[in-house]
């Protein structure tokens, strides 16, 4: 990670969108960051807390989005600028408390700057979801980058923008930005003083109300208020600008990435004497004159913008408002299937549209080429199942756990949420998981469903949930279960980490975000506080654990349980001390395709730790992914997978560093 705080304004960095914005922030003179762990906004708090102590700032991760946002309020009624990031996801956990606070204002205290990044195609979520609908129904002022320099430049203009309107605003961004580097020029570090002191009265609003605040009416006319002074700013904002000819033959009108995609589009058909490109950086509320005056001077209108119609549906809302003196243009963009309603968007995708609609004859290769790719992708390239890393302990939870159902006979089934434990729908987790939900819906699900027994309902139910999403929000609904006597297990998921956004700490860990040592807090002690069964397992100890699990599982007087599967993540333990096994296949015991299930070990416990040898007709060790956890070798039932004990090497710092032979 760069060194996002050097005092060296001019200096020109490559930085991660997400970088970007932790140095606006600096530069703006944030003192309150806090966050939940969620790709692809995971980078910006850490590169904050990294230099926290530097720039007397306070970084956290919060238990969730909502506590996030509730904390980072709380500093800026203080008078501390705040920023609260979180993706998608936590956005909707979060929507409470921006509904309610936006109405409220700052009480006159510090900037308050919400960072949304969405992630177009759910490459890194469990789903796909455009955010800024958020910010139009609920009145918040909204900005979006279109590239690395904006994402610095938005996020410290926010924060006078949030000053000088006293209330929350919101800076959207999407994956190619968040997670790719671009060059950016560094300004000036803040110095401002940074004194926390909550006033009993609170301070007279920077902008006089037009009616008295006396009630709930009244304060939201006040933030719609707000939302018109920050549409005029909007209109002669440099972060809208156009590129092209006066009159131009097609106008594109874009935001974000899409700004990106549309120039190489532009430059690749040499369009740009013909096709010109208003690119909006104030997302809500839109600039209407701005986008006006561009739209009386062109007959055709192409929208590209990720993910949903908005600023599309925005302009169209517009043109019907003007009546008939305003201007006509047709548009082009996903209302008419030119542009995809769906997925992240790429140059390309601007290319075909623009070539459908001026009536361009463009191949960006030559078919045959084409052609002959495919057909060898489709022979050649070795299909990739999704799985689970190398060395994880809910593969071997799940092995477990089907092995329990199985011995259980009543057709059981369990609920994944998000995060490394939604592997338990796929293959990796040997399809023991059926559905998954939000952030703990895995709870929440198996809640409802241990309800059904009037029903007719006879099933086990195993609600899954990891060790960080328990904190984050399978408390409530196991309570509510406890409350109700629902009958079903819930499975905790512990690694002893957040590991699928990069290995973040959470309150099981004992560490802060800021590297501080933290106060641990126990799972079980929490689930033993509401009066339930409790039971902690080690999942690598396979036949304890699903004797264990069965044993639960059967226990159905006494309402909900929980089984804690703990082991810490390989990856974490292993970059830490090293691999423990030096692990082996013996060619005379494996059994290839005569083993089991049909090469039980690669087909069926799908370790990518482990691999198939055509050739021999055996098993291997892939000893570039294998992280020598040795579970592979409890699963062998032929004895063929050997490990042998590493010792681990200490450094000169005390640190484990890696495993040698004894």
């Amino acid at each position: 990670m760069p060194d996002i705080d050097i005092d060296a304004p001019g200096t020109t960095l490559m930085l991660m969108g997400n970088e970007a914005v932790a140095r606006g922030a600096l530069e703006a003179g944030v003192g309150f960051a806090a966050a939940y762990p969620g790709t692809p906004s995971t980078e910006i708090l850490p590169a904050l807390a990294a230099v926290a102590e530097r720039r007397n700032l306070y970084a956290e991760w919060s238990i969730n989005e909502m506590v996030a946002l509730m904390n980072a309020t709380a500093a800026s009624y203080a008078g501390i600028r705040s920023l609260a990031a979180m993706k998608q996801n936590g956005t909707n956990v979060a929507m409470d408390m921006i509904a309610n606070q936006i109405n409220r204002g700052l009480r006159g205290g510090g900037g308050l700057v919400l960072v949304n990044v969405d992630d177009p195609s759910g490459r890194n979520s469990p789903n796909e979801q455009d955010t800024r609908s958020v910010a139009k129904m609920l009145d918040v002022p909204m900005l979006e980058p279109g590239d690395f320099q904006e994402a610095k430049d938005m996020t410290k203009w926010l924060f006078d923008l949030s000053e000088e309107l006293d209330c929350l605003v919101m800076l959207r961004m999407v994956a190619k930005i968040s997670h790719t580097r671009g060059n950016v020029t560094l300004g000036e570090l803040s110095i401002r003083e940074k004194k926390a002191h909550f006033d009993l009265v609170p301070k007279a609003p920077p902008i006089p109300p037009k009616v008295p605040l006396v009630d709930l009416m009244s304060l939201h006319a006040f933030s719609l208020q707000k939302l018109e002074l920050a549409k005029g700013k909007f209109e002669s904002s440099p972060f809208n600008r156009y590129r092209g000819p006066d009159n131009p033959d097609l106008l594109i009108i874009c935001c974000g990435a899409s700004y990106l995609y549309s120039m190489e589009a532009l430059r690749v058909l040499e369009l740009q004497d013909r096709v010109g490109v208003l690119k909006l950086g104030t997302i809500w509320p839109l600039p209407e004159k701005l986008v006006e005056g561009y739209l009386r001077k062109t007959e055709r209108v192409l929208f590209v913008e990720e993910v949903s119609p908005f600023v599309e549906r925005s302009v169209m809302e517009l043109t019907a408002s003007l009546g008939p003196i305003g201007p006509r243009p047709v548009f082009y963009g996903k209302r008419s299937n030119h542009i995809a309603s769906y997925g992240d968007l790429d140059p390309d995708a601007v290319i075909q549209a623009l070539s459908r609609i001026l009536g361009i004859n463009y191949q960006s290769r030559d078919l045959e080429y084409t052609t002959s790719v495919q057909a060898v992708s489709r022979e050649e390239v070795i299909a990739r199942p999704g799985t689970m890393c190398p060395g994880c302990p809910h593969r071997a939870s799940y092995w477990a756990i089907n092995q329990a159902l199985k011995l259980d006979g009543r057709e059981g089934y369990a609920t994944a949420d998000a995060g490394c434990m939604s592997g338990g729908l796929g293959p990796g987790g040997f399809q023991v998981a059926k559905v998954m939900a939000c952030m703990g819906g895995g709870a929440g699900l198996a809640d409802g469903f241990g309800k059904l027994k009037r029903f007719g309902f006879t099933q086990p139910v195993i609600g899954g949930e990891g060790d960080s999403t328990f904190y984050h929000a399978a408390i409530p609904p196991l309570l509510n279960a406890v409350w109700n006597q629902s009958d079903f297990t819930l499975v905790v998921y512990d690694n002893s980490t957040t590991a699928m956004t990069g290995f973040q700490p959470h309150p099981g860990t004992g560490k802060t975000a800021m590297g501080k040592p933290g106060k641990i807090v126990s799972i079980e002690d929490i689930c033993r506080s509401f009066g339930i069964r409790v039971e902690i397992c080690d999942p690598f100890e396979l036949e304890k654990t699903t004797t264990t699990m069965l044993d639960v599982l059967q226990d159905e007087d006494h309402g909900p349980r929980v089984v804690i599967m703990r082991h810490e993540c390989e990856l974490q333990r292993a970059r830490r001390e090293g691999p423990q096994y030096e692990m082996s296949v013996n060619p005379d015991k494996c059994l290839g395709e005569s083993c089991g299930c049909d090469r039980l070990c690669v087909r069926v416990f799908l370790c990518s730790g482990l691999k198939w040898n055509e050739q021999t007709g055996k098993s291997e060790i892939e000893e570039t992914l294998c992280c020598g956890c040795g579970l592979c070798t409890d699963v062998c039932p032929q004895g063929a997978i050997v490990k042998k004990v590493l010792v681990p090497v200490v450094n000169e710092k005390g640190a484990a560093r890696e495993g040698v032979k004894p």
